[in-house]
């Protein structure tokens, strides 16, 4: 796959910056959050909001000290991210109920789809906490091993958890998802999801199977929910989707039929809009009400790079 994309055209994108130099479950022992001191910083996760401290006066943060941190009581998991302009950063899952323990108007719990759309942190802020949310929704998921059944231990830190019957090791998981703006000539292929907010149209997307190529996906899909067929296929853009723990891979393909033949188990509707009308649904002019994704999401940039020619051609299919 080819591309050269305007990378200034990416700078809305939810969760795709992030300040943390990782740890990995190759970097050895990891620092234990009691020897940390006071410069440690901890994200905490109840279910699916995060504990943020605000400022009236700037963007709030997700960075809490360590005495912050104990207000929210006994953490269920707790796991070392890696470190932010040096500070040790862990994570931590703490009961739902820890959000009242947090006086307003100094604290708020805020889920990460909000969050994003706030714009409550700083943008590089909210690749960290995706990296937070991913990994504790991961260890809330394996706490058994799937080869022998035996409860596991975190170990690295939090990037592996092992099994001490059998020996296995497990590593924290992504899943692969495929989202294609298909074109054909001046018109691109959107559709709608019966989950959708009303007038909303979207480029079309899905998981991508074993054994699978990322151009192969774009092409099932596709077929799969509007009967298109498609051709070449290129890369643009990538974006990590915390929903628990994906990562969309935006890709340009050509259509090479027209006719579309929607699957209701998968659309309500999917149609070809020109580039025209694109343009409207993107500023929130549309006559008919119609939108697209907001500038967080990777549908966003697709279409708006689309229109404003920042895509190029994809090669022509290989083999």
């Amino acid at each position: 796959m080819t591309g050269s994309p305007d990378l200034t055209s990416r700078d809305a994108l939810a969760y795709a910056a992030s300040r943390l130099v990782r740890h990995s479950a190759e970097f050895g022992p990891a620092p234990v959050l009691a020897e940390a001191g006071p410069e440690a910083r901890l994200v905490l996760m109840a279910g699916e909001t995060v504990i943020l401290r605000t400022d009236p006066e700037q963007t709030g943060t997700a960075l809490l000290g360590p005495d912050e941190a104990e207000r929210a009581g006994a953490r269920a998991v707790e796991i070392f991210l890696g470190r932010v302009e040096g500070w040790p950063v862990f994570a931590g899952a703490v009961a739902e109920e820890a959000t009242s323990l947090f006086p307003a108007p100094g604290y708020r719990a805020l889920d990460l789809r909000a969050l994003a759309a706030e714009g409550a942190v700083a943008r590089e802020e909210q690749g960290l906490i995706a990296t937070a949310k991913s990994l504790l929704a991961w260890h809330a998921r394996h706490r058994f091993c799937g080869n022998c059944g035996s409860p596991t231990a975190i170990a690295a830190g939090g990037f592996r958890r092992e099994c001490g019957a059998c020996g296995l090791h497990h590593f924290p998981r992504t899943d692969p998802v495929a989202i294609m703006l298909v074109r054909r000539g001046d018109a691109c292929l959107l559709g709608r999801g019966r989950h959708f907010k009303p007038g909303m149209y979207s480029c079309l997307a899905g998981f991508i199977e074993p054994g699978e190529t990322v151009e192969d996906a774009v092409r099932r899909e596709t077929r799969e929910e509007t009967g298109i067929a498609v051709g070449a296929v290129a890369y643009h853009a990538s974006q990590p989707w915390p929903f628990p723990a994906s990562l969309m891979l935006g890709c340009v393909a050509e259509g090479l039929t027209e006719d579309v033949r929607t699957d209701p188990d998968e659309l309500e509707d999917a149609r070809w809009f020109p580039r025209a009308e694109v343009v409207q649904m993107i500023a929130g002019t549309h006559p008919e009400g119609l939108t697209v994704p907001p500038p967080t999401a990777i549908a966003h940039l697709l279409l708006r790079d689309w229109v404003d020619g920042v895509i190029a051609a994809p090669p022509a299919p290989q083999g």
